[in-house]
């Protein structure tokens, strides 16, 4: 009897499931129509490095809801575009995507054929600037020191000094290693007369854009 039982319940169950409607994938939106466009920009731009920038634009024209867009992307020396990433447009057409590119890139989207122009993302090395006193006598020799970011070892790096009609070189000195860290390290001794603003710059090169530190005022006195 009980066996009965079981066997009658275990067809019921097997007869609901059987019922019950598979589950359907949604359709896929039609294709953008005739004269619709992809625009792409990227925010902020240019972006220093370790920080993040949204890569976004619009699908204009019709049926832009729901549709997949693919990010592709090329790193300096610029060689080929590869897939970075796939996202969907909003009711509006809008999409978005972020990115933390360690040197220059460039990027383009697409749907489908559809694709955008080619933008360019560069990446500012992060550059630090410290004076070993702030508030020298007139005459003293000031250490200036700090580091960028990623590593530039052996590339040149210039101090330069606020004057009237902008910033000019005063200094040149060299990055070295440092054991360990993904970085470069600067160290220059300067004699400070007067009080000045000053920063620190290494110069765009291939992968990067020139990077710049905040500025530091060296407030001289007798």
């Amino acid at each position: 009897m009980g066996m009965n039982r079981t066997i009658a319940a275990l067809s019921l169950g097997a007869l609901a499931l059987a019922l019950v409607p598979a589950a359907t994938a949604a359709p896929k939106p039609p294709k953008p129509g005739p004269g619709s466009s992809l625009s792409i920009a990227a925010k902020p731009s240019p972006l220093l490095f370790g920080r993040t920038s949204t890569v976004a634009g619009k699908l204009t024209g019709t049926n832009v809801s729901g549709q997949t867009v693919t990010l592709r992307s090329d790193q300096a020396p610029y060689d080929k575009f590869a897939n970075a990433g796939t996202t969907t447009t909003n009711a509006s057409g809008d999409y978005a995507f972020a990115q933390k590119p360690t040197v220059n890139t460039r990027y383009q989207a697409r749907i489908g054929n559809l694709q955008s122009a080619v933008i360019t993302l560069p990446v500012r090395p992060a550059v630090s600037l410290r004076l070993s006193d702030y508030t020298p006598q007139r005459g003293q020799r000031v250490r200036f020191a700090g580091r960028v970011c990623p590593e530039h070892d052996g590339a040149s790096l210039s101090i330069q000094k606020r004057y009237s009609n902008g910033y000019r070189t005063i200094r040149r000195t060299t990055l070295r290693d440092i054991p360990g860290v993904a970085c470069s390290r600067y160290r220059k001794t300067i004699r400070i007369f007067r009080d000045g603003r000053f920063r620190a710059v290494i110069g765009a090169h291939a992968d990067h854009a020139t990077g710049l530190s905040r500025s530091r005022v060296a407030d001289a006195h007798s």
